[in-house]
């Protein structure tokens, strides 16, 4: 009867297993920002989303008139999903575990560079383009001065390309017969 009762139990437990819920919730100032979580969207903050797995994670915010943001937010396990203990919270538990988590993200006003600013740094990029664009004078290998070491102080003499030969007349083709 013992035995039947411990293997009931058993069972019981295999029945009944545990339960993590995981909930995120980003918040923003201000708030309607649009979130993207590792490059997927999410919604606009206020936002919640379930997630599976702790760590970090890139959060990216962007709102109309403000500065994107994007940073990397580490999101730590509670001690009971911490191995081995995580085996017994996801699966022999009896009951449910949630764990709720929030980030508040403050985002930045858009910076506006004012137009004469703008054109000032126009002008500065296109003079610096064009003064990097001359062309630089080439001088010819005549007029060069003879490098250290010439001709003359124990160094070979300089190489010459061989005199152009032209090439054989082709062969007239092959005829048959005697």
């Amino acid at each position: 009867m013992r035995v039947a009762a411990r293997w009931l139990l058993m069972g019981l437990v295999c029945m009944a297993p545990g339960c993590v819920q995981r909930r995120l919730t980003i918040r923003s100032n201000p708030p309607g920002a649009r979130v993207y979580i590792d490059n997927r969207e999410i919604g606009r903050t206020p936002v919640s989303t379930d997630y599976i797995y702790y760590g970090t994670r890139q959060f990216r915010l962007e709102a109309d008139g403000y500065e994107t943001l994007t940073t990397y937010q580490y999101i730590p396990p509670p001690w009971y999903q911490i191995p081995p203990l995580d085996f017994v919270s996801e699966n022999l538990y009896p009951g449910e575990i949630r764990d709720e988590r929030a980030v508040f993200f403050q985002l930045q006003p858009q910076t506006i560079v004012p137009m004469d600013r703008l054109l000032q740094r126009a002008d500065e990029l296109r003079r610096a383009s064009q003064t990097a664009a001359t062309p630089t004078t080439i001088v010819p290998a005549e007029n060069l001065p003879p490098p250290a070491g010439a001709a003359g102080q124990g160094t070979a003499p300089p190489v010459t390309a061989p005199p152009y030969v032209r090439p054989p007349a082709p062969l007239p083709p092959p005829t048959r017969g005697g």
